[in-house]
């Protein structure tokens, strides 16, 4: 799959502004990012203040993922009629007002009504930001300016996740979902200057739009998503035990780990855009091999803390490769729609996220081991490269074109 998105924009003339333009688009990916993550270090300090179990904090957690995946296609519907500023914009006002409701929430349920507000932006925030970055750079560039904004997501588990814990343990979870609302005022600050005003949006043909996400090519490439994302969280999920059962690490250890998992999804992210440049089959093929691969080894590199560290990093890195071109993957296949299609692709990422949880609990369960958790996703992600060549041959012989930019 070697088409592109045309680029509305010249290249001498947008350098300069599409670099703000992907850093505004950043800005609200690391606010994302940030309250998606954070509740997870935060539960037992959360389920104390809303006096719950742990367990019952946990449905915040899964009440989030819900609502990306069912917001994200009714949002990014609903606000088609507005420019894709604009859009944005709302989005971002629409996380501003879902973490103050966070913060000044009375109660549990209170609470877990909030983080469904909060989550609503998600879906639609990135998959139209997506088609706004593609948009903004020569067509040459395109997935490495998806990249571009998703680094927001990677950063935000290197820096914004681990204040934001440290913020709710020190002064209290409810200043760590404050502090989240004041990102979201800046995000929407920075898209405001930094984004092109562009044409105003029209109202969809929602049956038509729905009707190219049934194409055998849309729905292997977010299949390969769902995938993808499953292989990630199969491990990813129960990292935490595994290395205190597999490698008898200590809290400070899995705390490093943590960390560099979070450094090897930002190198990842970029080596993603920088390769889907150069071919998107090529580089979803490439990742996905050297994922299963390292989830295989994992297990054995797991027997000394040297070789956790080095796995880690490079079993982050291979995990958050696949997703820009993924994401560019399923915006082309679904031409004629391709706001839509990215922003159900990251319901794809949280539905993924869920599958892998699943299998890993499932394998744990089954009193396998942590050892055949990885062996479970590594499993998975040679399915998602069964569906990389399975779309290819689905594809047409005409060259896609993004309708919508």
């Amino acid at each position: 799959m070697n088409t592109q998105i045309p680029t509305s924009v010249s290249t001498a003339a947008a350098a300069p502004s599409a670099r703000w333009a992907l850093f505004a688009l950043a800005i609200g990916a690391f606010g994302i990012g940030t309250t998606e993550f954070s509740p997870m270090g935060l539960l037992p300090v959360i389920a104390e203040g809303v006096d719950v179990s742990i367990p019952a904090a946990g449905l915040l957690i899964s009440a989030y993922a819900i609502g990306v995946m069912a917001g994200a296609p009714v949002m990014t519907l609903a606000f088609s009629r507005f420019g894709k500023r604009t859009a944005l914009i709302l989005l971002m006002a629409i996380f501003t007002i879902g973490n103050l409701m966070s913060a000044l929430a009375p109660g549990y349920y209170t609470l877990l009504f909030a983080r469904l507000v909060t989550s609503l932006n998600h879906g639609a925030f990135f998959g139209l930001g997506a088609v706004v970055a593609a948009s903004v750079v020569p067509k040459e560039k395109q997935a490495s300016a998806v990249a571009a904004m998703f680094m927001g997501l990677t950063i935000a588990n290197i820096g914004g996740v681990p204040t934001a814990t440290w913020v709710g343990q020190q002064i209290g979870w409810r200043m760590a979902f404050a502090g989240t609302a004041l990102i979201g005022i800046v995000a929407i600050m920075a898209l405001y200057f930094a984004l092109p005003k562009g044409k105003r949006g029209t109202m969809p043909n929602v049956r038509q739009e729905l009707r190219v996400l049934t194409r055998p090519a849309v729905l292997l490439a977010m299949a390969t998503t769902v995938m993808g994302a499953g292989a990630m969280f199969t491990l990813y999920t129960y990292v935490a035990p595994a290395l205190e059962t597999l490698t008898g690490a200590s809290g400070r250890f899995v705390t490093f780990g943590l960390a560099l998992i979070g450094v090897g999804f930002t190198i990842g992210n970029w080596l993603g855009g920088r390769l889907a440049d150069w071919s998107l089959d090529g580089a979803t093929k490439i990742f996905l091999v050297a994922l299963a691969v390292i989830m295989f080894v994992l297990p054995f590199a797991f027997s000394t803390h040297t070789g956790a560290a080095l796995g880690l990093l490079f079993w982050g890195a291979a995990a958050f490769a696949i997703v820009p071109p993924v994401q560019m993957r399923v915006m082309l296949a679904a031409s004629e729609a391709p706001g839509l299609a990215s922003s159900i692709n990251v319901g794809a990422f949280n539905l993924g996220n869920a599958v892998g949880a699943a299998i890993g609990a499932g394998v744990i369960s089954m009193g396998l081991g942590y050892a055949f958790v990885s062996f479970a996703g590594g499993l998975l992600a040679a399915a998602g490269l069964l569906m990389v060549f399975a779309g290819r041959k689905t594809e047409s012989a005409a060259t896609p074109v993004l309708q919508e930019v």
